[in-house]
């Protein structure tokens, strides 16, 4: 059970998140929901997926979100030459030992910045699986921990693009979100050319949170409260998918334990100690539509993934938030500050 003092660690969640929003929008212009869904990824404990046209600072916001936290960044740049034992490592035999010794490849840092990842071999690409999801990397038979925490940001152009390979739907499903950066209005694009047209802003940029930092703060992440309505809402959410007829493939088990995690960074972030469906609802589209295969008929009709999420929405009924949200919480003040 949570204790009182763990409560404490949520006013330090939104605190060091504002710190770390405030740092990264210093290099990325109008772009605050995006910077948040990032925020909201790394607390949940997940990775990231880019998606956009080249150009629009995808890589910028990653790089400038790994200056923020004092943690070692690698960075990985995908092209259809790289091998897996680029990323996770490789076994070199040692002369005088007369054995292999592995020498840990780029994924071993806490940061990882995969660019353009859809432009190396689906083999290539594969390599991430394991460290995605088990957070280790398993070569000749020995397993070696990746540190902690242990984030991916990968950026990737549009499939039709020149030069990409589709992800594979393992590796899709492996990234907490997707989010596309966009085009920066008129005024921030203004901005950008007065901010960017001397020197990088990345130059000045300086950790604002430290890695234990963010580990404790993920902790308390875990601690926010979940009430058995809204869990059951966010299963009928990825249900609906796996049963849409315009969906050849629906949203998986991890789906449902992503869109869970998310939620209740997405709490914490608000202040609150408990999920409301709310927070479900607005993380439903980041969440899940990157891992949904519309059929070829949907896609003639030009019915996109995120508009199948949407309309699911309006669809499940949702749990009186008020009542439901809050049912069965635990009460964490301390026992002379509680009701009577």
């Amino acid at each position: 059970m949570t204790t009182y003092d763990e409560r404490a660690s949520l006013v330090d969640v939104t605190t060091t998140a504002e710190r770390v929003q405030r740092s990264v929008e210093g290099v990325i212009e109008g772009k605050p929901e995006v910077v948040r869904l990032a925020l909201t990824v790394l607390l949940a404990e997940g990775h990231l997926l880019l998606e956009d046209v080249p150009g629009v600072g995808k890589t910028m916001l990653a790089k400038a979100l790994a200056r923020s936290l004092d943690c070692s960044v690698r960075r990985i740049q995908f092209t259809p030459d790289l091998l897996p034992s680029d990323i996770t490592g490789v076994g070199v035999f040692d002369q005088q030992s007369k054995e292999f010794e592995f020498k840990p490849g780029a994924i071993f840092a806490q940061f990882v910045i995969g660019d353009e990842i859809n432009r190396a071999s689906p083999k290539t690409q594969s390599a991430l699986l394991e460290s995605m999801e088990e957070r280790q990397v398993t070569m000749d038979g020995r397993t070696y921990e990746l540190p902690s925490p242990f984030m991916v940001v990968a950026t990737q152009n549009p499939v039709e693009m020149e030069g990409t390979y589709p992800l594979p739907e393992a590796q899709r499903d492996r990234f907490m979100a997707r989010v596309s950066v966009g085009y920066p209005s008129p005024a921030a694009e203004l901005r950008m050319l007065d901010v960017h047209g001397t020197a990088s802003p990345l130059e000045g940029l300086r950790p604002v949170a430290r890695a234990q930092e963010v580990v404790r703060l993920t902790e308390a992440v875990r601690g926010v409260h979940v009430a058995e309505a809204v869990r059951r809402y966010a299963v009928e959410l990825v249900a609906a998918t796996r049963a849409h007829p315009d969906l050849r493939l629906g949203a998986s088990p991890r789906a449902t334990l992503h869109l869970m995690r998310a939620a209740k960074a997405s709490a914490a972030l608000a202040g609150r100690e408990y999920v409301l469906p709310d927070d479900v609802q607005a993380l439903a589209v980041p969440v899940l539509a990157h891992r949904l295969l519309p059929t070829s008929q949907a896609q003639l009709n030009r019915r996109g993934a995120e508009q199948i999420v949407l309309e699911i929405l309006h669809r499940v009924p949702v749990p009186d938030p008020a009542r439901q949200a809050r049912a069965d919480a635990p009460d964490r003040r301390p026992p002379g500050l509680r009701e009577r």
